[in-house]
C-alpha cells in the first residue's frame, strides 16, 4: 500500500467539522497537525461522563467488598488504566498515524494483522453494545414518564442514535472532536444535577454493614474496572493524538489524556459504590439494567434530562469506537476511503444492535464475557506496544509503516509470540461471568480458566480466584517484560537503519 492510496489520502484531511475527512491510515502531514494536548481532555471526558460509570459501583461491590475497598479498587483501576491510554497516545504524537498502523513497527506490517483483528472486534463490539444500551435506556425513561416504551419508542431511539453515530463517524475527526466538546459540557451539568437529586439515597449505616472482602475480591474488582475502561481504549488512543504537532509536550499528552479519562470516572464509580452499597435492591437492579435502575430515585421532571445525558454518554463512546474501527478496518487492508470503512462499520453496528434489542434474550451475560475475553489479548498487545514505545529513541518511519519490505519487516516473531503466549496464559486465568454471577457456561465461555487449578488457584468455579481475572494483568505485564528483553536488538537494528537513511528488505 502506498501513501497515496485511496485509504491514505493526504489532502484536505480534516479542514471542517461538516466536511468529510479524507485522511485514512496515512501519516498526517506537518501542515495538518494542529491543536494542543489539552484538546484530548474533551475526547476522553465525553466518553467517560456516562451514568454507566455509576453502574460500575455495583459491579465492584459484587465481588464482596466493603465501601472503602470498592471505592479504592475503582479509583486505582480507573487512574492506572487511563494512564495506559495516555502512554499509548504518545505514539500518536510521535508517529502522526493511527494506533494500529504504528503497531506495525513492533509486530511487522503483516504480523500486525493479528492484534488489528482483535482491536477491530472489540471496537465493533463496544459500539454495538453502546447503541443497544442507549436504545434500552430511552425506552426505560419513557416508560417512567408514562409514555410509550414499546417497539415504536425503541425504533425511533435506535434510528436517531445510529444516525448520529454513523454520521459523525463518516464525517471524521473534526466532527467527532467537536461533538465530544459539547457533549462533555452537557453531561457535566446534568450529571451534577443527578448527584444532587440522589445524594439523600446514600445510607451511612447500610454502607457500614457491608462485609469486608479479602485481597482476592479487591484485586478482582480492580481488574474489572481496568478491563472495562482503560484497557478497552488503549487500542485507539493514538487515533486522536495523531493530529497534534510533534513538538507538543509529552507530559501534556499523557497528563490531559489520563485526567480526562479518569476524573469523571473516579467521581461516578465512587458515587455508584455509595448508591449501590446503600440499597441491595438497587445493586441487584443495576446488574439487570445498568441505566434504567438509576431512574426510580429521580423526580419525573428530571427524567428527560437524565435520558439525554445517559444516551449522550453512550453516543460519545460509540462515536470514538466507530471512527477508530473504520481506521482499523483500513489497517486490515480494506481498499476503500476512510468514510466508506466507517459506513460499513455502521451497517455492522446496526445489524448487531437490532439482534441485541429485538432478538437476544440475556444481554449482560455475553457482554461481560465478551469484555473480559477480549481484554486479555488487548492487554497483551498493549504490553508489547508500550515496551516497543519505551525502547524507541527515534520517530517512526512514515513509508516503512506501509511496506512489508521496509525496516519493520513482515512479521516480528518476538512481538507476535509474546502476545499469543501471554493471551493463552491469560485466558487460562480468567473466568468470564455476568454481574449477577451466572456461570460462564451460560454464555459459552466455559472453556476459560483452565490454568487456575493446575497453578493451585482453584477450584475453577466458586474458588477464591475465580472472578479475580488474574489473566488480564498477567497478559499486560508478561509481554511487556518479555518484549523489553527480546525486542531491544530488533529496535536498535531498525533505528540504526534510520540513522544511515536506508532501508532493509525483510
Amino acid at each position: 500500500m502506498s501513501i497515496g492510496s485511496s485509504s491514505s489520502t493526504t489532502t484536505s484531511g480534516a479542514s471542517s467539522a461538516l466536511s468529510v475527512e479524507r485522511n485514512g491510515i496515512n501519516v498526517i502531514s506537518e501542515a495538518e497537525r494542529k491543536g494542543h494536548p489539552r484538546d484530548l481532555l474533551y475526547k476522553k471526558c465525553a466518553a467517560n461522563i456516562s451514568v454507566f460509570g455509576v453502574s460500575y459501583g455495583s459491579f465492584v461491590l459484587g465481588f464482596g467488598n466493603n465501601g472503602w475497598q470498592a471505592v479504592g479498587a475503582g479509583v486505582v483501576g480507573v487512574v492506572l488504566s487511563s494512564l495506559l491510554v495516555g502512554l499509548v497516545s504518545l505514539a500518536g504524537r510521535r508517529g502522526s498515524a493511527p494506533t494500529m498502523v504504528l503497531s506495525r513497527a513492533a509486530f511487522g506490517v503483516r504480523g500486525n494483522s493479528v492484534p488489528t483483528l482483535v482491536s477491530y472486534l472489540i471496537l465493533v463490539g463496544y459500539e454495538t453494545a453502546l447503541v443497544a444500551l442507549a436504545t434500552f435506556a430511552t425506552a426505560t425513561v419513557f416508560g417512567r414518564l408514562g409514555w410509550s416504551d414499546g417497539d415504536t419508542t425503541k425504533i425511533v431511539a435506535f434510528v436517531v442514535v445510529a444516525a448520529i453515530i454513523v454520521g459523525g463517524g463518516v464525517l471524521g475527526f473534526d466532527m467527532v472532536m467537536r461533538l465530544q466538546k459539547w457533549l462533555t459540557i452537557l453531561m457535566v451539568v446534568v450529571t451534577v444535577g443527578y448527584i444532587a437529586l440522589t445524594v439523600d439515597e446514600i445510607s451511612g449505616s447500610a454502607l457500614g454493614d457491608l462485609p469486608t472482602g479479602n485481597s482476592k475480591a479487591v484485586f478482582g474488582s480492580f481488574v474489572v474496572v481496568v478491563s472495562g475502561f482503560g484497557i478497552s481504549w488503549v487500542n485507539s488512543a493514538a487515533d486522536y493524538s495523531r493530529y497534534l504537532p510533534r513538538r507538543a509536550s509529552s507530559p501534556g499528552v499523557v497528563g490531559w489524556t489520563t485526567f480526562g479519562g479518569s476524573a469523571p470516572l473516579v467521581v461516578l464509580v465512587a458515587y455508584g459504590v455509595l448508591l449501590a452499597g446503600s440499597d441491595p435492591k438497587l445493586s441487584s437492579a443495576l446488574a439487570a439494567d445498568p441505566i434504567g435502575a438509576l431512574t426510580p430515585a429521580l423526580p419525573d421532571w428530571f427524567l428527560l434530562p437524565f435520558a439525554v445525558v445517559a444516551v449522550a454518554g453512550l453516543v460519545s463512546g460509540a462515536l470514538l469506537d466507530i471512527y477508530s474501527s473504520g481506521l482499523t478496518l483500513l489497517t486490515l487492508g480494506l481498499p476503500a476511503p476512510r468514510w466508506a470503512a466507517a459506513a460499513l462499520d455502521g451497517v455492522i453496528m446496526v445489524v448487531g444492535t437490532i439482534y441485541i434489542v429485538w432478538f437476544a434474550g440475556d444481554f449482560l451475560t455475553p457482554f461481560f464475557a465478551f469484555l473480559v475475553t477480549l481484554a486479555v489479548p488487548i492487554a497483551a498487545w498493549c504490553g508489547v506496544f508500550l515496551a516497543d514505545l519505551l525502547l524507541r529513541r527515534r520517530d517512526y518511519d512514515d513509508a516503512d509503516l506501509l511496506d512489508a519490505r521496509g525496516r519493520y519487516g513482515a512479521v516480528n516473531p518476538a512481538a507476535l509470540g509474546s502476545m499469543v503466549v501471554s493471551t493463552v496464559i491469560g485466558w487460562g486465568l480468567v473466568v468470564s461471568t455476568a454481574a449477577d454471577g451466572f456461570p460462564p457456561e451460560a454464555a459459552g465461555f466455559g472453556w476459560q480458566g483452565y490454568l487456575l487449578e493446575p497453578f493451585g488457584l482453584g477450584p475453577k468455579l466458586e474458588g477464591p480466584w475465580t472472578y479475580a481475572n488474574l489473566g488480564v494483568m498477567v497478559a499486560l505485564v508478561l509481554p511487556f517484560l518479555t518484549y523489553l528483553l527480546l525486542g531491544r536488538r530488533a529496535v536498535r537494528r531498525q533505528e540504526a537503519v534510520a540513522a544511515r537513511g536506508g532501508s532493509v528488505v525483510a
